[in-house]
């Protein structure tokens, strides 16, 4: 039996610290989830498992269950005697993870403990800088670095032109040109690959995520679509995945996502230049319509900054404000149905402050 190198896989000093609490148990990564079926890598090989019935009782929210990229404690590292027990989740070092479509508070992880985000995005109709700037912001708050990679340029005629436009959204992010049809049309990616490093591969469906991982790994092992008569990739990918790649460290392949819903943002690194802007205003709480001596309108005039860049930085505030006290409200109605029958809110709002000093200690 080939033992796995489980460092290959990103595995840490400090998981493995971590672990030393659990006693009799071993470490895996979630390489697949399906339904309450998971797929985890041990050093003796991929099994097949399931949560603990008391993990499953002490979980509150759907983020808290295992998700591709975790690395858990399960009870053995091979399936001769049946289905592997999940029992844990070590503590996840980076999370891109989205609001649930349709819901008002459930939290969907894409992918845990990664290093690395490619930002993908296809040059042909996919192109869309609004949705860019989205993804950028979940990106940059998810803990790893956003990476942008641009596919199928070989349908593109206008590539530098593209390119320019990118670079007035995506500021201090490095661009990636990749197409599938030459061999070396995905050479620039393997920089980002080595053992031990994550990269997970985000984007809209059938941007060729799928495509770049099989040129990465030298074969057809996902399955992959041609394009649609609009010049649209067809939706291939249905779940995540995690990959190993020979010598080159894991990648996570993700479905596309029609809808990327705003849980938290960090719109200081996808918007610095309305930020570095703002800062030159005449007064500290400009709103940037009518105030005089505006340095934002001002940019806008010049034509150094978009109108529709400003407007999509106020649409994702908002949408990450509401988020904030969306959050707020849902937690203080946890903690009152804990206290109804112990004094109801009273009881609830003498918790809430002690944690709040707890917090500021």
């Amino acid at each position: 039996m080939n033992i796995i190198n489980m460092k290959n896989l990103g595995l840490t000093e400090e998981f493995i610290q971590e672990s030393k609490i659990y006693k009799n148990l071993f470490i895996g990564r979630v390489s697949m989830q399906s339904k309450n079926l998971f797929k985890v890598i041990t050093e003796n090989g991929e099994i097949a498992a399931e949560i603990s019935g008391k993990f499953h009782y002490s979980v509150k929210e759907l983020s808290q269950y295992p998700s591709v990229g975790d690395f858990v404690m399960v009870d053995r590292t091979d399936n001769s005697q049946g289905n592997g027990i999940i029992h844990h989740i070590l503590t996840r070092k980076s999370v891109f993870a989205r609001k649930v479509a349709g819901s008002k508070e459930d939290i969907q992880v894409v992918a845990a403990n990664i290093d690395t985000v490619f930002i993908c995005m296809s040059l042909n109709n996919d192109f869309n800088l609004r949705r860019l700037e989205r993804y950028l912001s979940i990106a940059w708050d998810s803990g790893a670095i956003p990476v942008i990679v641009l596919t199928k340029s070989d349908l593109c005629k206008e590539i530098e032109v593209r390119l320019n436009e990118i670079s007035s959204v995506a500021i201090g992010v490095e661009v990636l040109v990749t197409t599938s049809t030459s061999d070396k049309g995905h050479q620039s990616l393997t920089r980002y690959l080595s053992n031990g490093n994550t990269v997970a591969f985000i984007g809209s469906s059938g941007v060729g995520k799928s495509t770049l991982i099989n040129c990465l790994l030298g074969q057809n092992i996902l399955d992959t679509n041609g394009i649609r008569n609009d010049d649209k990739g067809r939706h291939t990918t249905t779940r995540r995945e995690l990959i190993m790649l020979p010598n080159l460290g894991v990648v996570i392949d993700t479905p596309g996502m029609r809808e990327l819903g705003i849980i938290s943002a960090d719109l200081t690194k996808s918007f610095a230049n309305i930020d570095s802007l703002a800062s030159q205003c005449r007064f500290n709480d400009c709103t940037h319509k009518n105030e005089p001596n505006c340095a934002v309108q001002k940019a806008i005039k010049d034509g150094t900054l978009s109108v529709e860049r400003l407007e999509n930085y106020r649409k994702l505030k908002r949408e990450t404000k509401y988020e904030g006290l969306n959050s707020k409200m849902i937690e203080k109605e946890k903690i009152s149905e804990m206290f109804s029958g112990m004094g109801g809110m009273k009881n609830a709002r003498k918790f809430i402050k002690e944690q709040n000093r707890n917090k500021r200690r």
